[in-house]
Order: C-alpha cells, then structure tokens, then sequence
C-alpha cells in the first residue's frame, strides 16, 4: 500500500480533483505507511528507542505510536511539548488548555508535573486502526492531527505571551527547553 500524494490535504492552497476510482477498501496501518506519509510531507523523523517514531521540532517532539493488538489496536499522535513552566503558572495554563480542549477537536492536550516542579503539555489525538480505516482518512487525519499540534504551540505562545521568552531566548523559568524524555 502506498499513498497518493494528491490524498495529502493541502490547507490554504487549491485541492486536487479528487480521482474517477472508488474508494480503495479499508488498511491497517503500520509503521511504514507512516514513515512514507512523512517522507511525502518532508518530515524528518527518528525511530526512538522503544521503537515509536518521532518527528523533532524546536519546540516539542511528536511520536506516532501503535498500541493494542488486533480489532483493538490505537493509532496514537501524541506531542510533548518541551517548554517547562513553573508550577505556579499551572492554573493559568490549565485554564489556558481548557479553553482550547473546548474550541477544538485536537489535539486534546493536558498537563504533566514534573518531579522537579516544572509543567509541562501534552497533546494526543487517537483512532482506532485495528479493523482498517480508509486509507484517505488516516491519511487527512493524521497530516490535521500534526498541523493542530504546531498550531497549538503558536497559540500557547500567543495566549500566554510567551513571544517575548521566544525572542529574548529565555523560557519563564529560565531554561533552555533543551528536553527530556518523557515519553
């Protein structure tokens, strides 16, 4: 199975004419067909250490996971975002991706404290893949899943003010935001 390039969404710009073929049946997906849909949206990516593969941002990492066997095995695009902030920022963050949980369908992000005292976001859209899926659909949602996961970031930033940190080169705490591994 190899995917189409025309079935990559294309926001902002003019959609190709959709194919005179009926809809191909449905697949489950697996890693390589994730590698290829990334290849094709020139993302680099990584194969960590427990096997997941993870595309590197400045900012944050996002891993595309299969958990599960059989009928019941998820799809998994979940984004750490590595920029730490104090725990005293977390009601305001916590209000903050309230309101974007409630405005948006994904990611659908939360809150993880750290043992150090610093909060870092999370993000994660799902889909059940063991049974197949339409190949478009995986497809469309898994390039939304990753636009809304750098939207997100931007819109953090933007609510929070965290443009001034960005441009001074320090985070709110100080730190380089260099990461860590949580997953």
């Amino acid at each position: 199975m190899s995917i189409d390039p025309s079935s990559i969404p294309n926001f902002g710009g003019q959609q190709p004419d959709p194919k005179d073929e009926g809809p191909a049946g449905p697949v489950v997906p697996d890693q390589d067909l994730v590698k290829q849909l990334l290849d094709q949206m020139e993302l680099k990516y990584v194969v960590d250490d427990e096997g997941d593969l993870a595309a590197p941002w400045e900012d944050f990492r996002t891993y595309f996971m299969f958990r599960g066997e059989g009928d019941q095995q998820v799809f998994s695009v979940r984004t750490f975002y590595d920029r730490p902030h104090p725990i005293d920022d977390k009601g305001k963050l916590l209000e903050s991706i309230d309101d974007w949980n409630r405005r948006t369908l994904w990611p659908k992000v939360y809150s993880h404290t750290h043992d150090d005292g610093t909060v870092r976001l999370i993000g994660e859209a799902q889909m059940m893949v063991g049974v197949g899926v339409a190949l478009e659909h995986f497809v469309s949602s898994t390039v939304s899943w990753v636009r809304a996961s750098i939207e997100f970031d931007k819109w953090l930033v933007d609510q929070l003010g965290l443009e001034k940190d960005a441009e001074s080169g320090e985070d709110s705490d100080g730190d380089s935001g260099s990461g860590s591994d949580d997953s």
